[in-house]
């Protein structure tokens, strides 16, 4: 199949803005595994509830969207913080694969209660600015497509501020590297891995919330999204926050070509494909390092 420069730009527009959620969602993936070495399958769930606690807010209580946005995510930090309080924490001595049973099972109960709150059918939500599309030569691109990518950047500044710059973040980074450490210097262990699940809730609202008027929201939207960020984060490698970024972007911008030279009911096929040569190549990711 040939395509001219202006349709590999659109393809490429739409890869980059699937990857820019891919990133966000990774990073939540990110995010917990080094606060606790374990992944957290009820991540894509925080997709789905930021989705849909957007919707409700903005499409059924008139809340404007520039404040049901960011509430919705809010709204997820909580869920995503008592998840470690009533889940996690109970467990806390538990082997590592005990743990990630319990977040499967978490994400189970987040779908079924999803589905029994809003109902099992698609629900829309208007875009943030209008559906007029920005004309550049040959391609059109949608407003929502830049404020997608756009608010991936400022998050991305985000946690970088919060990582080096702030007290919590340099504390969360020290639970990082040696827990028993951090513990003995007299950091709160338990509440920076408290803080973790919620950020990592956070960003998968988030991620909902600004992707749902691209795609419309469901009570199941946030399995194959969560599956992809979790392929984002070990394609770019596992506790690499720069890795779960170069990852979700890679992997969305390749899905969107594979897509467009081969075909689009192919789309996921090939990014499990991605993820397994670059497993086989490298396994622990393009930015991962091994460890002993």
């Amino acid at each position: 199949m040939t395509l001219s420069i202006s349709q590999l730009l659109q393809y490429l527009v739409s890869g980059l803005t699937l990857g820019s959620v891919y990133a966000m969602i990774a990073l939540g993936f990110t995010i917990i595994h080094n606060a606790t070495g374990i992944v957290n399958f009820a991540q894509g769930e925080f997709v789905t509830l930021g989705a849909l606690f957007a919707i409700s807010l903005a499409e059924h209580h008139g809340v404007m969207l520039p404040l049901a946005v960011p509430l919705a995510a809010l709204a997820v930090l909580v869920v995503g913080s008592l998840l470690e309080l009533a889940a996690i924490r109970p467990a806390r001595h538990a082997s590592v694969i005990t743990l990630i049973i319990i977040t499967i099972g978490v994400s189970i109960l987040l779908r079924g209660v999803a589905m029994l709150v809003w109902g099992p059918d698609a629900l829309p939500m208007r875009s943030f600015s209008g559906d007029e599309p920005i004309v550049l030569g040959e391609v059109r691109i949608q407003p929502q497509h830049l404020w997608v990518m756009g608010i991936m950047v400022l998050t991305m500044l985000g946690l970088w501020l919060l990582g080096e710059h702030t007290q919590v973040g340099k504390a969360m980074r020290a639970c990082e590297m040696n827990r028993e450490a951090a513990q003995l210097a007299g950091i709160p262990v338990s509440r920076m891995v408290n803080l973790s699940f919620a950020l990592s809730g956070m960003l998968g609202g988030l991620a909902g919330a600004i992707v749902v008027p691209l795609a419309m929201g469901q009570y199941n939207m946030g399995t194959m999204l969560g599956l992809k960020g979790f392929c984002a984060a070990i394609l770019g490698g596992m506790g690499n926050p720069m890795g779960a970024v170069l990852g979700g972007v890679l992997l969305g911008a390749l899905e969107a070509l594979g897509g467009a030279f081969i075909s689009s009911g192919y789309k996921d096929a090939i990014a499990f494909g991605i993820l397994l040569a670059v497993l086989l190549a490298k396994p622990t990711g393009l930015l991962g390092r091994a460890r002993r």
